[in-house]
C-alpha cells in the first residue's frame, strides 16, 4: 500500500492523547529493546531517537542509558512536549526521519515501532547510516509479516512487513553486524470489533487506511469480523533488533 506521510502525521497527532494507555504492545517493545540494549552498553555520547511520539521509548532510555546529547525526531511537532518533559535538554528535530540531519554524528540511533512505515527499508537504512559514526549502534523494534493478520485477511490492508531473514539480509548488505534479534507474538482480545477499531484509532493504526469510517462502514466491518473470526482478537508480531555499523 502507498504510504502518505502527511496522512500518517495527521492520524498519529490525533491519537497522542490516548496513545500511552492503549499502546500496551508498543510499551512492551520499548521495554524489551532497552533491556537488550543495556546488555550491550549503558552509555553513549550522542543518541538520536527516530519516531519519538509520546516518549514511551524516551522514558526508558532516560532511566537506563547515560548520554551527553539527546536528539529526538518525529513527524509531529507536539512530540517535542513529551520528549522534553522526560529529557529537558533534548534537541527536537521535526520532520521526515529520512530527510533530517542530526547536528552531529551519533553513536546510537534508536527507534520503537516505527520502521514498518518505511516504504523502502533498504534505502531508509542507507540514509539513516549517514548520521552514524563507525561502530555506532542501531537499535529498533518493528513488526513481522503476521502483524495484524486478522485485518489483512478481512480487508486486504497491510504494510510491507519484513521477516527476520529480510531484516538480517538488509542490514548485513548495508554494512551492519547483527548483535541481537528477537521476534514474538502478542494477541490482544477485545469484547467487540468496535472496541478493536477504537484501539486502532487510539494507537494511530487507522493510518493503514485513508477511507472515511462512516456508520455503515463501521457496521459492515464489525459484522464481517464477527462472521469471519470466532473471537475478536488482534495479533501483533514484534521484532526487536540491535546491530552495529561495521562499514
Amino acid at each position: 500500500m502507498y504510504i502518505d506521510n502527511k496522512f500518517i502525521k495527521k492520524q498519529f497527532e490525533k491519537s497522542m492523547k490516548d496513545y500511552d494507555k492503549n499502546a500496551t504492545v508498543q510499551d512492551l517493545m520499548a521495554s524489551k529493546l532497552v533491556i537488550e540494549l543495556s546488555k550491550i552498553s549503558t552509555a553513549f555520547d550522542n543518541i538520536l531517537e527516530l519516531g519519538s511520539g509520546t516518549g514511551l521509548l524516551t522514558k526508558r532510555i532516560a532511566k537506563n542509558i547515560k548520554f551527553n546529547n539527546y536528539y529526538a525526531n518525529d513527524l509531529v511537532e507536539k512530540s517535542k512536549l513529551y520528549v522534553q518533559k522526560l529529557v529537558p535538554s533534548a534537541n527536537f528535530i521535526c520532520g521526515n526521519a529520512l530527510k533530517i540531519k542530526s547536528p552531529r554524528k551519533v553513536d546510537l540511533i534508536v527507534s520503537n515501532a516505527m520502521f514498518q512505515w518505511f516504504e523502502n527499508l533498504e534505502k531508509a537504512i542507507d540514509l539513516i547510516k549517514l548520521n552514524m559514526t563507525k561502530d555506532s549502534i542501531l537499535a529498533f523494534s518493528t513488526f513481522g509479516p503476521d502483524n495484524f493478520k486478522e485485518l489483512k485477511e478481512l480487508t486486504g490492508l497491510t504494510l510491507k512487513y519484513r521477516s527476520e531473514d529480510d531484516l538480517r539480509t538488509i542490514l548485513t548488505n548495508a554494512g551492519f553486524e547483527i548483535l541481537y534479534m528477537e521476534s514474538f507474538y502478542e494477541e490482544l482480545v477485545f469484547k467487540t470489533p468496535l472496541e478493536l477499531l477504537a484501539h486502532m484509532k487510539h494507537t494511530g493504526v487507522n493510518s493503514l487506511s485513508e477511507k472515511t469510517w462512516t456508520v455503515k462502514k463501521v457496521k459492515d466491518f464489525c459484522d464481517n469480523f464477527s462472521k469471519k473470526f470466532q473471537k475478536t482478537q488482534l495479533t501483533y508480531s514484534p521484532i526487536i533488533l540491535i546491530a552495529r555499523k561495521i562499514k
